[in-house]
């Protein structure tokens, strides 16, 4: 199997993560789950949301949490804003790196409950973001399609409709002047196997062969890592992730269902496959058992409990310990 020999994994937890949170979290402490990120050598960090704090309570305190972390050469410092209030916000701080990303949802429903507005009114507001950014000098470079996959209020979500919408949104960043140069597809409720991922993969890989493809699974069912091994047979290389499995879709509908990839978990498979990510496996394992402490409660990831498989392998081999059925 063709695998890519490199993937970029981009870490979510401390945005993603924190917003679904019911209980408040620390400043210091999420601060300090940057920093600890920022020594595994991702090559970007997701650190808040520039968004209401009437909405999303845990992201009330964005302008703290950028001033206190310290950058690391080498790893983007990224965020999320909705609007332009919150985009000004996050170009004001002068510490990140603020992207252009033009998002539209591919369920009507979920628009409405996640950003207030139906799929036109999204398309529409497209043009005035873009006419933001580029007043701020922000360079616009992805598409990003949320439910592409699926939603939990309207069912399975048809590939076609996906790309005819990632289309329309590829017009207008054209005649707004912007040069697309990645599509994330976002199964943003865990409505993907991987049989749906080949197909709109495949389909947007055919249409688009010379943009880059983000996929942002997640483990709402526990096929998130099987659905990367779909991409990755696809020669797909940019992965979204969060350490220990934080995050989740705050009006997605779940009550206790798990969010995003654990990064580790990722990390992992990856290494035993032979791809790969640049990131720190066994420091960030120990990130993730402190993630766990942060929240104060379980977190899906399995690697941060299970561990390393090559910890062990190193332990057999200090043992002098020959695996069965080695040639001797």
């Amino acid at each position: 199997m063709a695998y890519p020999r490199k993937i970029a994994v981009h870490e979510l937890g401390p945005r993603e993560g924190m917003q679904i949170e019911k209980t408040p979290i620390p400043t210091s402490e999420k601060i300090r789950l940057i920093d600890m990120l920022s020594e595994c050598n991702f090559p970007e960090i997701e650190t808040t949301s520039f968004v209401s704090p009437k909405w999303v309570p845990q992201m009330a305190d964005a302008e703290q949490v950028v001033a206190g972390f310290k950058r690391r050469p080498g790893t983007l410092y990224t965020c999320i804003y909705l609007n332009k209030e919150g985009m000004a916000r996050a170009v004001a701080t002068g510490k990140l790196d603020v992207a252009g990303n033009l998002s539209i949802t591919a369920s009507e429903t979920f628009s409405k409950k996640n950003t207030n507005r139906t799929i036109e009114e999204s398309l529409a507001e497209t043009e005035r973001r873009i006419e933001a950014l580029q007043s701020l000098n922000v360079p616009i470079n992805q598409i990003g399609v949320m439910a592409a996959f699926g939603c939990n209020y309207e069912g399975n979500v048809d590939p076609h409709h996906v790309v005819r919408l990632i289309d329309q949104m590829m017009q207008i960043a054209k005649d707004g002047g912007a040069n697309i140069d990645l599509i994330q597809l976002a199964d943003t409720m865990g409505w993907a196997n991987p049989d749906s991922v080949r197909r709109l993969v495949g389909l947007v890989q055919d249409k688009w062969p010379e943009q880059k493809i983000n996929l942002h699974m997640h483990d709402t069912r526990g096929l998130g890592l099987a659905n990367v091994m779909a991409a990755l047979e696809m020669g797909v290389d940019d992965f979204d992730a969060a350490v220990a499995g934080l995050g989740g879709c705050p009006y997605a509908g779940f009550k206790d269902a798990p969010g995003n990839i654990p990064s580790e978990d990722l990390v992992h498979l990856c290494g035993e496959l032979g791809i790969e990510t640049g990131v720190d496996l066994e420091r960030l394992i120990e990130v993730a058992r402190e993630a766990e402490k942060i929240v104060g409660h379980p977190l899906p990831g399995k690697v941060m409990r299970g561990g390393n498989l090559n910890a062990y392998r190193r332990k057999a081999k200090e043992a002098g310990i020959v695996p069965s059925g080695s040639a001797v």
